[in-house]
């Protein structure tokens, strides 16, 4: 019980006196620890330096030592691959606007031949369409244009990728 007690005291003085820590570059930062931290961590930026730690041990952790945190596809306008097809190559570029996806543009689509042609032209609208409703690579196939379908999707996931989504 004595424990207890000690444990709470300290708490309470740490949440009303907030926390000295000292960082990984010997700068010493009072953090102070408000409601929504009073249950173990506390945060504060310090020069640019975000830190966070255990209020109750004293412990931080520097994040510019951390990864970065990803915030989302960067804008842009990004080059998917060219995917090769028996029945020619397929290539497109996506353009990212305030983190979604605002335009697919077919670069290049199969052709073959002229049933090629007519098959992309199309598959290719009904691929744009879909792809921008659902904001992502993962839409269904389009009937009677497999290879087209599987090579455009590839093609915009690479270009996805490069974005950073």
């Amino acid at each position: 019980m004595g424990s207890i007690l000690a444990s709470t005291s300290v708490l309470i003085v740490g949440y009303q006196a907030g926390v000295s820590v000292t960082t990984s570059d010997g700068t010493s930062v009072s953090l102070p620890v408000d409601s929504a931290t009073r249950g173990g961590t506390a945060g504060a930026t310090d020069s640019g330096t975000a830190l966070s730690g255990d209020a109750t041990t004293g412990t931080t952790t520097d994040s510019s030592t951390q990864a970065p945190v990803a915030s989302g596809p960067a804008d842009g306008t990004y080059t998917g691959s060219s995917i090769g097809t028996r029945f020619g190559n397929v290539q497109v570029a996506v353009t990212i606007s305030s983190g979604s996806i605002s335009e697919v543009t077919a670069l290049q689509l199969t052709d073959e031949d002229g049933r090629s042609i007519q098959i992309s032209n199309r598959a290719a609208p009904i691929l744009r369409s879909e792809v921008l409703d659902s904001q992502s690579a993962q839409v269904s196939n389009v009937s009677g244009a497999t290879y087209t379908t599987e090579a455009y999707l590839a093609s915009v996931q690479s270009a996805l990728d490069l974005a950073g989504a």
